[in-house]
C-alpha cells in the first residue's frame, strides 16, 4: 500500500486474544443486535448473509493427537491505510472519523461496490434486498442505529453511536469528553465476551488497557504484509495461529 496515513490524536483499537475465544458467537449476536443487521434466514446463502463481525475457525491441519484449532473473530479491521477509501468514487467511505474509524455513509453510497473488492478481509456487505424482519421483531430494533436500505453497502463502525453517548456521559459527569476513561466507550462484541477475548480502547492513551496489549510479543494484525496498519490486533502464543493471520506459505 501507498500514499500517506493520517494520525489521529485518539486512536479506538480492539485486540482479541484468539487463545481466550471459545467460538461462542456471542460478539456476532451482540453486533446483530445493536447495529440492527437483518436475522440471517440462510447464513450459506451469501446473497442474504450479513455479519459485521464473523467468527471464523482455524485449523493447524495436523492429524489427532497433535490437530488443534482455534477461533478468529473478524470486525472491520479499521484500516490506517485502508483499500476501500481511496476506490470510492463518492467519498461514502472516508477516514477522517475522528478515533480513525473508517466511516461508512449510507445516504452517499452509489452500491458500485468498489470497495466490497478492495477490501481484503471481506468486511464490507452489500445489501441485495430490502432488509425484512419477522412480525413483531421490528419492534426491538435499535433507535441509535439507522435501518440500511438495499442497494448500499455497510459494515463495523466499532459502533460509533456508543462513543456518542460516552462523550455525552462525559460531558454530564464534568469530564473531558476527548479523554474518556478506559471502559467507558466499549463495543457491544466487547461488552458481551463471555470470555474476555476481547478487548477495546485507545492505543495511544496509556490509561487504556490496550495500550499495552498492543505491544505484546504474541501480537498481531491480519495481512500485515500489505501494509494496511489495522487497528484490530490479534493475541495468539501459538505460532501456527499467527502465521495463519499473514498468511504464510508453508514454505516460510
Amino acid at each position: 500500500m501507498s500514499g500517506q496515513k493520517k494520525e489521529f490524536p485518539i486512536t479506538w483499537g480492539m485486540v482479541i486474544d484468539i487463545d481466550k475465544c471459545t467460538g461462542c458467537g456471542a460478539c456476532m449476536a451482540s453486533c446483530q443486535t445493536e447495529n440492527n443487521v437483518e436475522p440471517q434466514r440462510e447464513a450459506s446463502n451469501k446473497l442474504r448473509a450479513t455479519s459485521w463481525m464473523l467468527v471464523y475457525e482455524l485449523t493447524n491441519d495436523k492429524a489427532f493427537p497433535n490437530h488443534d484449532i482455534a477461533y478468529l473473530p473478524r470486525p472491520c479491521q479499521q484500516c490506517g491505510n485502508p483499500p476501500c477509501v481511496s476506490v470510492c468514487p463518492v467519498i461514502a467511505t472516508d477516514k477522517n472519523e475522528d478515533g480513525g474509524i473508517v466511516s461508512q455513509v449510507y445516504p452517499r453510497c452509489i452500491g458500485c461496490r468498489y470497495c466490497v473488492a478492495a477490501c481484503p478481509y471481506h468486511v464490507r456487505y452489500f445489501g441485495w434486498y430490502d432488509p425484512i424482519w419477522p412480525e413483531g421483531m421490528e419492534k426491538t430494533l435499535s433507535p441509535m442505529t439507522s435501518v440500511r436500505p438495499r442497494g448500499v453497502v455497510e459494515k463495523c463502525t466499532f459502533c460509533h453511536h456508543r462513543w456518542t453517548q460516552a462523550k455525552d456521559a462525559a460531558r454530564v459527569a464534568g469530564k473531558d469528553p476527548d479523554n474518556l476513561d478506559d471502559g467507558a466507550y466499549v463495543t457491544s462484541c466487547v461488552q458481551n465476551c463471555p470470555s474476555g477475548a476481547l478487548a477495546f480502547g485507545d492505543i495511544k492513551n496509556p490509561k487504556h488497557k490496550v495500550h499495552e496489549l498492543v505491544k505484546s510479543p504474541y501480537a498481531f494484525r491480519l495481512l500485515e504484509r500489505l501494509g494496511t496498519d489495522t487497528q484490530v490486533y490479534y493475541i495468539s502464543r501459538r505460532e501456527w495461529v499467527r502465521k495463519l493471520g499473514d498468511n504464510y506459505l508453508k514454505s516460510e
